[in-house]
């Protein structure tokens, strides 16, 4: 089964088309970052119209990298949550057209649902259950993935995304956006334990997570740094702050596969891609005889060929739409 995914929940336009949930045929992608980075952030208004600008012709190198014509595609994918409203309205559109168009079903994925199916990819003999660590720029989660389309969120932030934190301490450090790579390029150049930051605890839900105090703790240290003249640690600063957010998610993500008693655990995400993020999960996981499923750094931003693995699964549970579906920028994981 051929599926024409699309992807353009945030700031990259995106097509795909992958066969059968596993094997990706193209994966097309136009970024917006050198566009948003001169703001230090993403525009959504700039975001939206710079998608308007990209998804047909997208759309037409898709077709072209696999080697297709649209006579060969069986449905369409494409995520319509959670995400940039106006960002989102243009994919669902483009991709409800396409789909009239050609006379195929029309599947929608949730977003954080295919970056989850990005490890199917990655690892053709995964399957479900298993616990996914879910990081990014806009959500940050711990699910239950008890099938392919069965799943529960089982802790979350009650804030910031990790991503977003990222992206904020880049900003106040003056190291540029996105501030995921730089941050972790940054870290590697230092041993950290120079900073105490703010650890959260959420009574009553073990497995929530906070971070807007530690982006707030990062924010006074550079700011207090600037009007005293004190010299700030900046390497020091990106190292701790990075160790913080994964002692925050990895701890949890480790409790969370012990509570539900599975041996697989998966990261998925702009943040999975954090080197010492990885290498933390990776050793706890060792430690504790859980294999750990990581996927590769072409895989963790968003892509059409996640939204494309996952689409198939939801296809096979009968989960399509018709001309009326919305966009939404918040959505439970759980409705799909």
């Amino acid at each position: 089964m051929n599926i024409l995914a699309f992807e353009s929940t945030c700031d990259e336009t995106a097509a795909a088309v992958v066969q059968d949930g596993r094997k990706v045929l193209s994966d097309a992608i136009a970024s917006q970052v050198d566009m948003h980075t001169i703001y230090g952030g993403v525009v959504p208004e700039i975001a939206s119209r710079k998608h308007v600008e990209a998804i047909a012709g997208l759309a037409d190198k898709a077709l072209s990298d696999a080697e297709l014509t649209k006579t060969d595609i069986d449905a369409v994918a494409v995520s319509y949550a959670p995400g940039l409203i106006g960002a989102v309205l243009v994919g669902v559109n483009f991709a409800k057209s396409v789909a009239l168009a050609l006379g195929v079903p029309l599947i929608p994925v949730h977003h954080i649902r295919g970056h989850i199916a990005a490890n199917y990819i990655a690892h053709p003999e995964l399957e479900p259950p298993f616990v996914c660590l879910c990081m990014s720029g806009g959500n940050t989660l711990i699910a239950d993935v008890r099938s392919y389309t069965d799943m529960e969120v089982m802790g979350a932030t009650r804030d910031d995304a990790a991503g977003e934190c990222f992206d904020k301490a880049a900003r106040v450090l003056g190291i540029g956006y996105p501030g995921g790579g730089p941050m972790d390029q940054l870290a590697q150049q230092s041993k950290g334990g120079v900073y105490q930051l703010p650890k959260a605890h959420v009574d009553g839900a073990e497995l929530d997570m906070s971070f807007s105090g530690l982006k707030t703790a990062v924010v006074n240290l550079a700011h207090h740094a600037q009007q005293t003249g004190e010299k700030l640690d900046e390497a020091a600063l990106a190292r701790d702050f990075t160790q913080a957010v994964s002692d925050e998610l990895v701890p949890r993500a480790m409790k969370a596969a012990r509570e539900k008693g599975y041996r697989k655990l998966v990261a998925a995400g702009g943040v999975a891609a954090n080197s010492i993020i990885r290498a933390d999960l990776e050793r706890e996981c060792t430690h504790s005889g859980i294999q750990l499923y990581l996927p590769p750094l072409s895989l963790c931003g968003d892509n059409g060929a996640m939204v494309g693995a996952q689409g198939y699964y939801e296809y096979l549970d009968s989960h399509t739409a018709g001309s009326d579906l919305n966009a939404y920028a918040t959505r439970d994981l759980g409705r799909g």
